[in-house]
């Protein structure tokens, strides 16, 4: 087993064991759901987060995204960016991760994407699930408006809620994800 197939199968074992969370839930788009992936618990772990990052970074290498940064929509996407920064740097790889907020700040800088400018920079969208895709959608805009090239969009845990669909659509990029809901067993 390679140590890529090792990190998936590890990183999989985790989100199943600390982020899948049974019971009736209202999810940030409002719909209900019978589970909760709470990957907070897993972006913020001290064994997952470096798994996440490699296998985020595989997840781009193998569809052939070239970014020079990642990042997403404030407190969901910022851990999987930074997982991938450190990661990137370890194997000798320059990525930057920027911020998105959800608005425009109305002071300072008056930046919505914060970090290293994403102008004309080819840059990856990230989010660690998504229901709607509304969250990254803001993010796709936001990195848009400060004169970002927007690649893809990449989350760890697709819910198959027509997200990827929406995200295609609306964003015109390609939608990828590290796990589906069926390898969590929540078919």
């Amino acid at each position: 087993m390679t140590s890529q197939t090792q990190d998936r199968a590890r990183l999989l074992e985790l989100i199943k064991e600390l982020a899948v969370v049974r019971g009736r839930v209202t999810l940030s788009s409002g719909q209900e759901a019978d589970y909760y992936i709470d990957l907070r618990r897993i972006t913020l772990h001290h064994e997952a987060a470096p798994l996440m990052g490699r296998v985020m970074l595989a997840l781009l290498d193998e569809a052939g995204i070239a970014a020079e940064s990642v990042g997403g929509l404030t407190m969901g996407a910022d851990p999987v960016g930074t997982a991938m920064l450190h990661e990137a740097g370890r194997q000798g790889r320059a990525l930057d991760a920027f911020v998105v907020r959800k608005a425009q700040k109305s002071y300072g800088m008056g930046r919505q994407v914060e970090g290293p400018s994403v102008q004309d920079r080819p840059v990856v969208v990230l989010e660690d699930t998504s229901t709607t895709g509304g969250s990254a959608l803001t993010a796709v805009e936001g990195v848009r408006a400060a004169g970002g090239d927007v690649r893809a969009v990449a989350v760890i845990v697709d819910r198959d809620t027509g997200a990827a669909e929406r995200i295609e659509q609306e964003a015109g990029v390609k939608y990828l994800y590290a796990f589906g809901k069926d390898e969590l067993g929540l078919d």
